[in-house]
């Protein structure tokens, strides 16, 4: 918002808000994503000084704690003109989420990255000809070069899998941990970099299921290897504990039930199911073949698939079978992607508070389309949450992410009265 756009009309609806109760104008700011309070902050002070209240931030965090969420993705066009994007499911709008002048001192021209994954107020990115990962801090505005792993330096296409979290610590702006998992020598490891000791480590799993395991809810589960009807997942401890106090992970082996058995994890054409890894979940997605009308006048047809199910599996209790939690009604299923086919398909799961959150990301012939459906153990409900386009006509995608903490690692900065709003142009 420009300052020519505040004028009287803006200033009495700032000073009709101040009339309000204060709970009522509570009611209304919780329905807010977190950039949208930026802007009111910058109308009114008084409204500023409600929304910056350490009572008001609690309850926030609170509520968007409880199935709110933001799915990010990366658009890579030209050096220098690649975008972050952000869609806030309270708001149902994207966002410009500023990291390419951040990364600009960091990363040389034309350097190919690709953005992997976000926690808080941190985003993750690799660069394939440097081979080195980065974090950008959107409160700090600075960018952190992660050390190679002990495994070596490594390029884009060795980090784009489930298999990988970042964890940002809700009690310190620029603090986080990198979590990966890789077969060594056939054994499960655990690769962890602890940004407080700027250092990685790599532990060896236990065997779980065999050895008595279980999984909890709190751990954090990174799916590695994926062959038939077996897996192995990992999970280790996600919160509490210095790091050498936490207990080592342990490896899980689930089995697919009879007829979940196969599928690939990327969706093509030529397969009617593939399966979407996340947080010890799995998104089954099938599909039925379908013709799709050639473009500029042409009569040519091109094979195709269209979603037909959605379903949603996960770790037993003791991490040894691979359970149907549920499967999405057809109507749900019907929403959110509108029978669009596609030539090929991807995405990603991230639970986070007993809400599952499934992205599906399909290209046809140069069209792209995002669908969101989530589903809420305690309540049992699937929904869907309606994704606008965000320009991806001719997208060159290079990343897409689900964080639900973004707003909670940014309230410093909506605190400070230098500090500018983390997205300076809604889409």
């Amino acid at each position: 918002m420009s300052d020519g756009d505040r004028g009287p009309a803006m200033t009495t609806t700032a000073v009709g808000l101040c009339l309000l109760p204060a709970e009522l104008l509570q009611e209304i700011f919780f329905r807010l994503a977190l950039p949208d309070l930026f802007r009111l902050r910058s109308v009114s002070r008084d409204l500023g000084s409600l929304v910056s209240g350490g009572d008001f931030r609690r309850l926030y965090n609170l509520r968007s704690g409880r199935g709110g969420g933001w799915l990010f993705v990366y658009k890579k066009r030209p050096p220098r003109d690649s975008v972050l994007r952000g869609f806030n499911d309270r708001s149902g709008r994207w966002f410009h989420i500023p990291v390419a002048g951040i990364l600009a001192p960091a990363v040389p021209p034309g350097e190919d990255l690709y953005f992997l994954a976000a926690s808080g107020g941190l985003f993750l990115f690799a660069s394939n000809g440097r081979r080195e990962l980065l974090v950008v801090n959107l409160a700090t505005r600075a960018v952190r070069r992660i050390p190679p792993s002990p495994l070596g330096p490594r390029g884009t296409s060795s980090w784009r899998r489930a298999g990988l979290k970042l964890v940002a610590d809700p009690y310190g702006a620029d603090r986080f941990r990198f979590l990966f998992a890789e077969m060594v020598g056939n054994r499960p490891v655990l690769f962890e970099y602890s940004s407080d000791v700027d250092a990685w480590r790599a532990i060896q799993a236990s065997e779980g299921a065999t050895g008595g395991g279980s999984v909890g809810g709190r751990d954090v589960c990174l799916n590695l290897v994926h062959i038939g009807g077996e897996s192995v997942v990992l999970s280790c401890a996600g919160k509490g504990g210095g790091r050498d106090e936490r207990p080592p992970p342990v490896a899980h082996r689930p089995r697919f039930p009879e007829g979940f058995q196969g599928g690939p994890p990327v969706g093509m054409t030529t397969s009617d199911r593939f399966h979407v890894y996340g947080d010890g979940n799995v998104a089954v997605v099938r599909s039925a073949a379908a013709d799709v009308a050639g473009g500029g006048g042409s009569s040519a047809t091109t094979r195709a698939r269209v979603v037909t199910s959605v379903q949603l599996l996960g770790l037993s209790e003791i991490g040894s079978e691979w359970e149907l939690t549920s499967t999405a009604p057809a109507a749900v299923v019907e929403e959110a992607l509108r029978r669009r086919p596609y030539g090929v398909m991807m995405g990603c799961v991230v639970e986070r508070e007993g809400v599952v959150g499934i992205v599906l990301m399909s290209n046809c012939r140069g069209s792209w389309g995002l669908a969101w459906l989530s589903y809420h153990r305690a309540q049992r409900k699937w929904a869907c949450v309606p994704v606008p386009d965000c320009g991806t006509k001719g997208l060159n995608m290079a990343g897409i992410a689900l964080s639900s903490t973004f707003s909670r690692s940014l309230w410093p900065s909506l605190c400070s009265s230098s500090s500018s709003s983390p997205s300076e142009q809604a889409d």
